[in-house]
């Protein structure tokens, strides 16, 4: 009996070898839509038909949009290529992955200075949004426990509350809602970008699970006074001894980076009332998409309800990941760049990156039109918005557009709550955000802003354009975009 067919024998012998690709009949079919294809395609083929449709996005060094790692070196992709099949959350089947897992815990952990003696515990999650779920499940669970116990009706109308400011990122908003939380946002005004120190206390109650305090924050980069706030935290708790509450730190853009360049800022584990962290290994922590972390301070900190336990190397091993199957990839790509880069160079890294998004900061500031929101003082995020004066025809949105057409994507998009009718811009440098195309940006920004104020059309929206409008929070914005346009007709008629 044979095992390969004629039309596969065929088709190994006849296109694989001799017929070009694109001189085959199958490269000049359509690509599956909704419906399977019939028959199989030959593997070269298929791969450069998807590698070709995948050609006319963008590409990925000049979005300055998103967070994410855009780059790694290839032995890193090599040995992440050669381990996506490995199932995460197997840890008896995959027992050495697993201890990598927890490697990287305590090395993080220790970047953070966690003590040992607390016996801190972590995990790897798909992101830090799951990372910041587990962070706040376990504010949840630990605030439920103690409340309980000192007599709060817990089954009350209500509702545990979060303290946060309303630069906080959409998967804060995701926690909140799905266990019924309600979010106490700390507003952002212009003399205070971050969480107001003088403000958040008043937020509080017995109800309150915690306070998130974010390092990096999504709009403009800034990091709160998290040093500030424990002592803060600290004064209240020496009130309510028998309720106290807790910090979570949300570094998902500032955790690795912070330690690197300015190791004495304290935001971490040395401060009383920090009980856990989370932070994007896809981000600053220099692997692709998707990997996260979060570790707590200690056994105490982390709710035995979180804790499932498996077998593992013939023991019992600690999970409380909220996903379930998952490649071990992204963790051995951490493993990886932890091993590769040693403490220096990371610091090498963070801090070239760093010192190009300054000098980015230092040519949109000289331009003398721009008003700099962050300078890239703590991560290497420089924010803008025009200022009052600036005396020009066009919008942000419109210089974001012009850019696009020379390939670089620089979002434009308004501020939080009581700061909606301000509008910015902002560029995430990455670790592939070289100097060389920081000043070509600056020569595009300078000829795009010149191509604005001779045009003979703008369109002059300060709100944005229905779906080009850049959003952080999936905060309604089709809704919020399709209610100015509605507007805007009515002006003009």
């Amino acid at each position: 009996m044979e095992t390969e067919s004629k039309i596969l024998k065929d088709m190994d012998e006849k296109t694989k070898y001799l017929t070009p690709i694109f001189g085959s009949e199958a490269s000049d079919t359509q690509m599956p839509l909704d419906k399977m294809n019939d028959e199989p395609v030959e593997p070269r083929l298929a791969y450069e038909m998807i590698k070709e449709y995948l050609s006319i996005e963008g590409n990925a060094t000049q979005n300055l949009t998103t967070f994410c790692q855009t780059y790694m070196e290839p032995m890193a992709t090599k040995i992440m290529a050669e381990t996506m099949e490995k199932n995460a959350i197997d840890k008896d089947e995959y027992p050495m992955t697993a201890d990598l897992e927890n490697r990287c815990v305590a090395m993080i952990g220790d970047l953070w200075n966690a003590d040992p003696s607390e016996e801190p515990m972590g995990t790897s999650t798909v992101g830090s949004s799951e990372a910041c779920m587990l962070g706040g499940l376990g504010m949840l669970f630990r605030w439920k426990k103690l409340a309980k116990a000192a007599g709060v009706d817990i089954y009350s109308e209500t509702r545990p509350n979060l303290v946060i400011s309303s630069g906080y990122q959409v998967c804060w908003e995701k926690f909140c809602r799905y266990w019924d939380i309600e979010m106490r946002l700390v507003p952002l005004e212009k003399d205070h970008l971050s969480l107001n120190m003088d403000t958040v206390m008043d937020y509080v109650d017995e109800y309150t699970i915690g306070i998130t305090a974010i390092l990096g924050i999504t709009y403009t980069g800034k990091f709160d006074d998290v040093e500030k706030l424990d002592e803060l935290v600290e004064a209240y708790n020496q009130e309510h001894k028998d309720l106290p509450i807790r910090i979570h730190v949300d570094g998902a853009s500032g955790a690795m980076v912070a330690p690197f360049v300015d190791p004495d800022l304290k935001w971490d584990f040395r401060l009383k009332n920090v009980w856990s962290i989370n932070t994007s290994g896809h981000k600053y922590g220099l692997v692709y998409p998707g990997i996260g972390w979060v570790i707590w301070r200690s056994k105490e900190a982390l709710p035995e309800d979180l804790i499932f336990w498996v077998s593992y190397l013939g023991g019992e091993e600690a999970t409380m990941a909220i996903n379930f199957s998952r490649s071990a990839s992204q963790i051995v790509g951490q493993y990886y760049v932890l091993m590769r880069n040693g403490f220096n160079g990371y610091k090498e890294i963070q801090q070239r990156t760093l010192d190009v998004a300054r000098y980015l900061a230092a040519e949109i500031k000289d331009m003398g039109i721009f008003e700099i929101y962050e300078d890239a003082s703590n991560i290497p995020i420089v924010c803008w918005g025009l200022k009052d004066d600036a005396d020009v025809s066009w919008s942000l949105y419109d210089l974001s557009d012009r850019l696009r057409m020379s390939g670089w994507l620089v979002p434009a998009y308004p501020m939080p709550k009581d700061m909606e009718n301000t509008t910015v811009q902002r560029v995430v440098a990455r670790q592939d955000f070289s100097m060389q195309l920081a000043i070509k940006l600056v020569e595009d920004m300078k000829k795009e802003i010149n191509t604005l104020k001779n045009a003979k059309f703008v369109t002059g929206n300060t709100q944005g354009v229905i779906n080009t409008g850049f959003n952080h929070g999936g905060r309604a914005a089709v809704d919020k975009a399709a209610d100015v346009q509605s507007s805007q007709v009515k002006d003009a008629k």
